[in-house]
């Protein structure tokens, strides 16, 4: 379980609402990191799927200031519902949660959400974390979900901001190499995409009108 914030942030009704909420057993937070609600077993209840789409128009924008000045699960969730209900107001706070990379696993909500705003200002701050981490193959952090989202983000909007990265001998590869992930057909820039694309179709398969 997250630790708990002090009740008087307001915080810790948000964690438990949004946060730590159980499906199939499972804290609401778990569900999205592991990518299980994209799978056969979640499509075949719409529980879960309908609760995070109401959750994301209704919670406030200074719930989601909370659970994202607060630890991963919370950040990671917060980003999801973001995305979800695309509230490019936040783009800036995500992009800078994004390139600071304080915390493990939220990252990847962060690249969703960024997918999801579908902007050439999202390819942008994208660009700018691969030119970051990208050169440094001593982390893992974000940089395959990174890859993914601006891979996705070029075939919506027609650019080639990713190109540089996956060129035979560019940075991709060489990130790859370096962490021991070269070859790991997973961590192809199409796999990459792939699953940034299913998480995109999930959401706008969702969405309210």
């Amino acid at each position: 379980m997250p630790p708990q914030p002090p009740d008087e942030t307001g915080r810790n009704h948000a964690v438990k609402r949004y946060v730590t909420r159980t499906y199939g057993g499972l804290p609401r937070y778990l569900v999205l990191n592991s990518g299980h609600f994209m799978g056969p077993r979640w499509r075949r209840t719409t529980r879960f799927t309908r609760h995070l789409i109401d959750d994301a128009t209704t919670i406030t924008d200074a719930e989601l200031d909370a659970l994202l000045a607060f630890e991963w699960r919370s950040r990671l969730t917060a980003a999801w519902l973001i995305g979800v209900d695309r509230r490019e107001r936040f783009r800036a706070r995500l992009g800078d949660l994004l390139l600071a990379s304080e915390v493990s696993y939220s990252g990847g909500a962060y690249c969703f959400a960024l997918a999801r705003f579908g902007t050439h200002t999202d390819a942008e701050i994208l660009t700018a974390y691969l030119d970051r981490y990208l050169p440094r193959t001593d982390l893992h952090y974000d940089q395959p979900a990174a890859l993914g989202a601006l891979l996705h983000l070029d075939a919506h909007l027609g650019t080639h901001h990713a190109a540089r990265f996956t060129e035979p001998d560019g940075l991709w590869a060489a990130w790859a190499e370096g962490v021991g992930h070269l070859g790991h057909p997973s961590d192809s820039p199409a796999e990459l995409r792939r699953w940034t694309d299913r998480q995109c179709e999930f959401a706008n398969g969702w969405e309210r009108p």
